[in-house]
């Protein structure tokens, strides 16, 4: 099966396949070719230009793409997308005036979708979950991690995590698991911390790692949750069974965490809303991919990642949608470039290499996601006809996506 994209207004993100990630300065460079061409077989994209170049090809799909603008899917580093029922009380609970912290100490937030997931059947959780992952396909995002975390028991977790698999099987779209068992203390352990780690260690890991169920795993690594010490041992844990971290890390308060992560090479510290000197000096010197996560910020009206101060001292970023049903219940990778633009002052040049190039990067994929490159993945969003891809992040509100594939399929 073979595609051919005609008259692109715009074709971006053009990349050599060595480039990985984009930092500091160059994330402010988006390569492209204006009124170009790209050719799609099977699955990969295998080759693109200038029209005044575009050879003879013959094709079983032609698409006229002029006045529209090609780009990269969306790859959403950071999600918890596997959820049951919903957090709509709490919702209306912080527009009363609690906060994150004071609904967590009442029994809400993680504990709440805990008790949620661990009544409900691994079958509904698959079905509440598949609707969401189709939505997020249908907004253009075509890579996508996903956390377990609301289980926090050892058959809760595994249930979690096969519907994850199950999800990976049954949708085209490329999908990383990550293990969060330490997301938040479950009620009986609240004055156990070391025995709920030995819950995690010594039974949940072995049997993820039996079923071969995770790529990565995570810690809510922040006061009140698990120390920068128990967040390490869990790390330890996890490289004992081939799991490369990924962490949640300075949400509410810098705690030296982002040290541990970068001295356990963890692939991506999310969050980041509260950054010091002292963290972007340790990620300067590493290959951990800071992600932040601006609709959470939105959402719960915490400050957001300070971007414009990493980049500024040379730093990569990436940006996911933390979709999860507390503090972000949206997957709208659209409404988080907008964000990233409107709210952290990043460049739409920075908000898209950060959403795409740098977040394949975060997710272990890049070699074969995030950029227009032949050899990559067919996965590209075709816009409606658009002025300039300025106007993604501009029209925030609207949906200015036409078409989407992933993995040469057509979706949208």
């Amino acid at each position: 099966m073979k595609t051919l994209i005609t008259n692109i207004q715009e074709l971006l993100q053009i990349r050599d396949a060595s480039i990985k990630k984009v930092s500091g300065a160059e994330m402010a460079v988006l390569p492209s070719i204006k009124n170009a061409y790209l050719v799609i077989e099977d699955n990969h994209i295998v080759d693109f230009g200038s029209m005044e170049n575009c050879p003879s090809i013959t094709a079983d799909v032609i698409i006229d793409a002029t006045g529209k603008v090609v780009l990269p899917t969306w790859c959403d580093s950071h999600t918890h997308i596997v959820y049951a029922g919903n957090r709509v009380l709490e919702f209306v609970d912080r527009i009363n005036g609690l906060s994150y912290e004071e609904i967590a100490n009442r029994g809400g937030g993680i504990l709440n979708s805990a008790k949620n997931l661990n009544e409900t059947s691994e079958e509904e959780l698959y079905q509440q979950s598949k609707v969401r992952l189709e939505e997020v396909m249908q907004l253009g995002t075509g890579a996508v991690e996903i956390k377990s975390g609301y289980g926090l028991t050892v058959e809760g977790e595994l249930k979690m995590l096969r519907v994850i698999k199950r999800l990976s099987q049954n949708y085209p779209i490329k999908i990383k698991a990550t293990f969060l068992g330490a997301h938040a203390f479950p009620a009986e352990y609240k004055d156990n911390h070391s025995g709920y780690i030995d819950l995690i260690v010594n039974e949940m890991l072995p049997k993820i790692a039996a079923e071969n169920l995770a790529d990565y795993i995570d810690v809510f690594c922040e006061m009140g949750y698990f120390s920068v010490e128990e967040t390490e041992r869990i790390m330890e844990a996890g490289k004992n069974h081939s799991l490369i971290a990924k962490i949640h890390v300075n949400q509410f308060n810098a705690i030296n965490g982002i040290a541990a992560c970068v001295k356990y090479n963890a692939l991506s510290v999310d969050h980041l809303e509260v950054v010091t000197d002292e963290d972007i000096d340790v990620l300067k010197n590493s290959e951990t991919m800071p992600v932040a996560l601006p609709s959470c910020s939105y959402f719960i009206s915490i400050p957001y990642t300070p971007a414009r101060k990493m980049l500024d001292a040379g730093l990569p970023l990436a940006l996911a949608t933390d979709f999860n049903p507390g503090t972000t219940p949206s997957g709208n990778m659209n409404f988080v470039v907008a964000t990233a633009c409107i709210k952290m002052k990043m460049t739409p040049e920075e908000a898209i290499n950060a959403a795409t190039i740098n977040g394949a990067y975060a997710m272990g994929i890049s070699d074969t996601h995030g950029s227009i490159t032949i050899g990559k993945k067919a996965n590209i969003i075709i816009s409606k006809p658009i002025t300039s891809y300025y106007q993604l992040p501009y029209a925030f509100g609207t949906n200015l996506i036409e078409e989407v594939f992933i993995e040469g399929k057509r979706i949208q």
